[in-house]
């Protein structure tokens, strides 16, 4: 490994000048600061982290807390595609990235002891049901937060514009003839307030009656509760003409359930999804979804993070929304008008 010694020698200057050259300070000349740098990445000079840590007072790290409700961890693709924008933005910055739990460990049984243990200047917080709480926590330790889809105070938040697009979809289905309007929402928490918010209010826009009975509840990301909805709305003596589900893995489940009831898809029910997943565009029908633009989602992420922990105690935080965009597919029938 190539010490700040071997480099001194190798140019004929002192330790310090070489130290100091490396770090951008004012008092060195240009030439010779040029000369040491070039010769360091010849060398293959590698800065020591820890020395550069107790420089700055910074470890360069950004801690994730990642929980989905569901269990599915990062095999939940839109979690795992924005993660690995996040971390892509992120590593560009100069930062890396890690998991941090609330389990038991060396540091002790929460979020905020983890965090500061690995000592990450900043912690991005992704769905899960504690995600204000714990947001709040890490504020009122001073470690810097951005949270994905929840608003927490003095953080800023990033989410996509669920409302725009849910009423996007709502209007497609609308175009294609469809006046039975069904929808399976997720579990209550924002998103899914927003995106039912935006469903009946574009619903009476249009003049679209939605029964009580035509609204379901089912969990993200989980089949068999999107296959109970969808029974129970089968089973209704005037059937939907088109059922709405909160994601592409759901409507999976509803689909199948669809034509278990021997009826096809979209001849006598129509189907969208919400997420735009790759499993969505390989399903056969190709299912009409919402795409939720993750790789932007991931950068602002990152971006806005950095900006927190950069600007220290003069931040101020930011709602910012992420556009989506419809992916009208094969799932949905044009109906006669």
């Amino acid at each position: 490994m190539v010490t700040l010694k071997m480099l001194a020698q190798a140019c004929n200057v002192s330790i310090a000048t070489v130290s100091k050259a490396l770090n951008g300070a004012p008092d060195i000349g240009l030439e010779t600061a040029a000369r040491i740098q070039k010769t360091a990445q010849q060398m293959g000079y590698i800065p020591s982290a820890a020395a550069r840590n107790l420089k700055t007072n910074r470890s360069h790290c950004f801690g994730v807390i990642f929980d989905d409700g569901t269990e599915s961890g990062l095999a939940h693709e839109f979690f795992a595609n924005m993660l690995e924008s996040f971390k892509h933005q992120a590593e560009l910055m100069g930062y890396d990235i890690f998991l941090i739990s609330g389990q038991p460990g060396p540091w002790g049984s929460d979020y905020v002891s983890h965090a500061r243990y690995r000592n990450c200047d900043g912690v991005l917080i992704m769905v899960g049901d504690n995600v204000v709480s714990c947001g709040q926590e890490l504020v009122m330790a001073g470690i810097p937060a951005v949270a994905v889809d929840y608003g927490v105070d003095n953080c800023s938040t990033i989410h996509s514009d669920n409302v725009r697009g849910m009423a996007e979809l709502v209007r497609y289905v609308h175009s294609q003839g469809h006046r039975t309007i069904a929808a399976v929402f997720g579990e209550d928490c924002p998103v899914t307030r927003l995106r039912a918010a935006s469903f009946y209010r574009t619903c009476a826009e249009l003049g679209v009656e939605v029964p009580d009975e035509y609204v379901r509840t089912s969990l993200y990301h989980d089949m068999d509760s999107a296959i109970l909805a969808t029974r129970q709305l089968l089973a209704l003596p005037r059937r939907p003409t088109c059922i709405l589900y909160p994601d592409d893995y759901a409507a999976i489940g509803g689909m199948n359930e669809i034509e278990r009831a021997g009826l096809s898809i979209p001849g006598d029910v129509s189907v969208t999804g919400f997420d735009g997943s790759l499993l969505a565009r390989y399903a056969r029908p190709r299912m009409t979804t919402v795409q939720q633009n993750t790789r932007d989602m991931g950068i602002a992420a990152a971006r806005e993070l950095a900006r927190a922990v950069e600007e220290g105690r003069g931040f101020l935080p930011r709602d910012i929304t992420i556009p989506c965009t419809l992916l009208p597919g094969e799932t949905v029938r044009k109906l006669g008008l």
